[in-house]
């Protein structure tokens, strides 16, 4: 059984490192690498973070229905292909998906039992600080994505877990901790508790 796992988080905020880390640290997971239409930054490399795609692609692969959710942000589209769950469970592994509240609240509605996680800077200041730091947007993007933060944020509530990234350490082992709750949880009844009941079974039919 797989169990999908999706993080988002406002632009800043610590997500990627943070996956990487789990991804590094975790066996038995898969991530999802989304499609968008924004051009590659920094030392991005197609089929790493993302498969980027020109618009007219992206749209022919809406219309044919083959993405699990799409959403558009800052005039680019991104999307998380049906093919990343389909090898997941080919694989035997669990999904990670790194996407924003629009394409998780749509992800939800597909995959009821996906297990949302909501990433949080500490404050807005260390936010903005993060998001100057990386040296890959305008001033005018920052205000954007501070904005588009703040919206957001509203929607913490409607995820199973928020965590907030204060320190990568502790905040790494938060989220490898989830993970790992998450996969007890739901395979104590798949996995060990159908076999002990099935001897009981047995036992009360002697």
């Amino acid at each position: 059984m797989t169990t999908v796992f999706i993080i988002s988080a406002p632009s800043g905020s610590g997500k990627s490192t943070l996956v990487k880390r789990l991804l590094a640290e975790v066996d038995g997971l898969s991530f999802s690498v989304s499609c968008t239409t924004r051009a590659p930054r920094g030392q991005e490399k197609p089929g790493q973070a993302y498969d980027f795609i020109d618009r007219l692609e992206f749209e022919r692969r809406i219309f044919a229905g083959e993405f699990l959710e799409h959403a558009e942000v800052f005039g680019n589209y991104y999307g998380t292909h049906r093919s990343a769950l389909e090898e997941a469970k080919a694989s035997g592994k669990d999904l990670v998906l790194d996407i924003d509240v629009q394409g998780a609240a749509q992800l939800k509605e597909r995959i009821p039992d996906a297990v949302t996680i909501f990433v949080l800077a500490p404050s807005r200041a260390i936010l903005e600080q993060r998001l100057r730091a990386r040296s890959q947007d305008a001033d005018e993007v920052i205000r954007r994505r501070l904005a588009k933060a703040a919206g957001e944020i509203r929607n913490y509530s409607l995820y199973d877990y928020v965590l907030v990234n204060e320190d990568l350490e502790p905040a790494v082992e938060s989220l490898k901790a989830i993970v790992r709750a998450e996969r007890v949880r739901r395979i104590r009844v798949e996995e060990k508790i159908r076999p002990i009941l099935a001897t009981f079974g047995q036992e009360r039919g002697v």
